[in-house]
């Protein structure tokens, strides 16, 4: 039998032919030149889905999110799979709905999930079990399978991801390694009040920082200041937001993403408020809200920085082995030498 979907939704189908008995899958030599739709190219099946070592035993993980394509994370964890030789693959999952979804592939195969925008609160729901601190701050973004039992384990590895990038980057800009968090006592204002924007208000807190979160929605924005015991703005008064100067800005919003990379929800002149922004988009690595800051002299961070750490913590509770593999496979798969982490 050969049993293939079209589109995005269908590439799971060929990648994992040959782990469900698919007779062959099929592949283009080069991209443009696909005779079906969202066909991999075969350089993608060999290096990145490593297709000629997946078997009937192979544990599969992926990525849940909308959009999914974007993601680097089956590059990142590809590499750390087959650098340590554990038997897994990992896929892009395209979800419309998260809980259909895990309701679909429930089989002991799909053993772990790493949570993208828009469903780390509806893991959440969907979590049996939840991790304290994932639970506080009310977003998970990776989820595991027991295998003892098959409950879900939810955990949330984003928010020590950005809030130890920005340290680390806040740190290396004053030339001096303080003792106590360079965030301390600084305003802190978080863009979105969603899985990521909870992540970041919740590590943003934790170290001593006055948070405040600007948000589309002010209800929403509100109830994840009280969350956070912050403070609460609608992000069409945050152009006019200028209590002090040397403040932290984090976008965990998707304004700026591929392919709108020309968006950006604050103007330029705004940023002059602030001593560093981060922005927890990675694709493009420098969107126009990093690129304006940088061009005024503020320092930024970048998602990629983010993107690497929590996939560490990913990787060691998908594998239980040490996250610092996953670093070695970072920087020489993706090309990303430059950033602090690699470092």
């Amino acid at each position: 039998m050969i049993g293939l979907v079209m589109g995005e939704r269908g590439l799971i189908s060929r990648i994992l032919c040959p782990k469900f008995g698919g007779y062959l899958t099929f592949a283009t030599l080069s991209v443009g030149e696909e005779s079906a739709p969202d066909q991999p190219t075969l350089s993608n099946l060999l290096d990145i889905y490593n297709i000629k070592q997946i078997r009937a035993d192979t544990k599969v993980y992926g990525v849940v999110g909308k959009p999914v394509g974007h993601s680097k994370g089956p590059i990142l964890h590809g590499a750390a799979f087959r650098s340590v030789g554990y038997d897994a693959v990992y896929l892009p999952l395209l979800v419309d709905d998260f809980a259909s979804f895990l309701h679909t592939y429930s089989s002991p195969d799909f053993a772990g999930f790493s949570v993208g925008m828009p469903h780390k609160e509806a893991a959440l729901a969907c979590s049996d079990e939840v991790d304290p601190i994932a639970k506080y701050i009310g977003a998970i973004n990776t989820l595991i399978k027991r295998p003892s039992d098959g409950k879900l384990i939810g955990y949330n590895t984003d928010y020590t991801a950005a809030i130890s990038a920005i340290e680390i980057t806040l740190q290396g800009s004053s030339g001096k390694v303080s003792a106590g968090s360079p965030l301390a006592d600084k305003v802190f204002v978080v863009l979105g009040a969603g899985g990521a924007g909870k992540a970041l208000a919740y590590g943003a807190k934790e170290k001593g920082a006055r948070v405040v979160i600007a948000n589309r929605t002010y209800e929403r924005a509100k109830e994840l200041a009280n969350l956070v015991g912050g403070q609460a703005i609608a992000l069409a008064d945050l152009e006019n937001f200028h209590p002090e100067e040397g403040m932290i800005l984090a976008n965990t919003t998707s304004v700026g993403m591929h392919p709108n990379i020309h968006d950006t929800l604050l103007s330029k002149q705004t940023l002059k408020s602030y001593a560093l922004v981060f922005d927890a988009i990675y694709n493009p690595v420098v969107t126009r809200l990093l690129r304006e800051a940088e061009e005024l002299g503020v320092t930024i961070v970048s998602g990629m920085e983010m993107f690497i750490r929590q996939a560490m913590g990913q990787f060691e509770l998908f594998t239980g082995l040490p996250e610092t593999t996953l670093i070695f496979s970072a920087c020489k798969n993706i090309n990303i030498n430059s950033f602090n982490i690699c470092k």
